[in-house]
């Protein structure tokens, strides 16, 4: 992936994937715990305890969602979120790739990412779940998602405080030392997108992310009237 398509954390003017323009916004979603120094990444609904993990340093780093205005006069009244991102490190980017799998490195052309059923994305330590969630994950819908009661991890994702709506940072229901899951809507809703990892100069980590293919130069293919799948999607909720 070219650098200058990846808009993580940068404030400003960036271009849509339908070819228009948009203007991004950083929040701040608190810090997670991770550890065990294993990143696991999902939609929380649907595979908590079946992540893409990432080897990161273990301890505690900041979490923030960058939020796309695609509204036509851009005044802020449709907002996508574009990635949802856990920083490493200060350190000026200077690459960005998709995250290794157990075997080394996807194909060229290709990604690692979360499959998304539920309209969200997480951050999450994945080797505190199973310590820190009750019984097992057939339960957890109805005991700990969606139980009709303030404090369910839906009651907390639709209030607009502490965090934005559409956001949460919630510690996991058994957990001992704060571990917790960082989640957020995934922009334009269901579907597989890639999760990057970014690179300083020698190559160490300083931030993973999953690229909700808000932003970024439009797909090479001309997108009228033949776009198909997310694309279409996109530029149908756009008119």
């Amino acid at each position: 992936m070219r650098l200058s398509d990846f808009f993580a954390l940068v404030p400003g003017d960036a271009p849509l994937v339908t070819g228009a323009a948009g203007e991004l916004t950083v929040h701040e979603l608190g810090v997670l715990r991770v550890p065990s120094g294993t990143l696991g990444a999902a939609d929380p609904f649907v595979a908590l305890d079946r992540p893409i993990t990432v080897r990161i340093p273990p301890g505690d780093h900041r979490v923030a969602v960058t939020i796309a205005d695609v509204s036509t006069q851009r005044d802020g009244s449709h907002l996508r979120e574009a990635y949802l991102s856990l920083v490493v490190s200060n350190v000026p980017t200077a690459s960005v790739e998709p995250v290794p799998g157990p075997d080394g490195p996807p194909e060229p052309g290709s990604f690692f990412g979360v499959a998304v059923d539920a309209g969200t994305v997480a951050f999450f330590d994945a080797d505190a779940v199973e310590a820190s969630m009750p019984n097992d994950g057939d339960s957890w819908y109805d005991e700990v998602f969606d139980t009709g009661e303030p404090g369910s991890w839906f009651d907390i994702m639709d209030s607009d405080a502490p965090l934005r709506a559409g956001t949460a940072n919630i510690e996991m229901p058994l957990a001992r030392s704060g571990e917790n899951v960082i989640l957020a809507h995934s922009g334009w809703g269901d579907g597989f997108y890639p999760v990057l990892q970014t690179l300083d100069a020698d190559g160490r980590l300083t931030g993973v992310h999953i690229d909700l293919q808000v932003v970024g130069s439009p797909p090479d293919a001309d997108p009228e009237p033949q776009a198909t799948g997310w694309l279409a999607r996109v530029k149908r909720a756009l008119r």
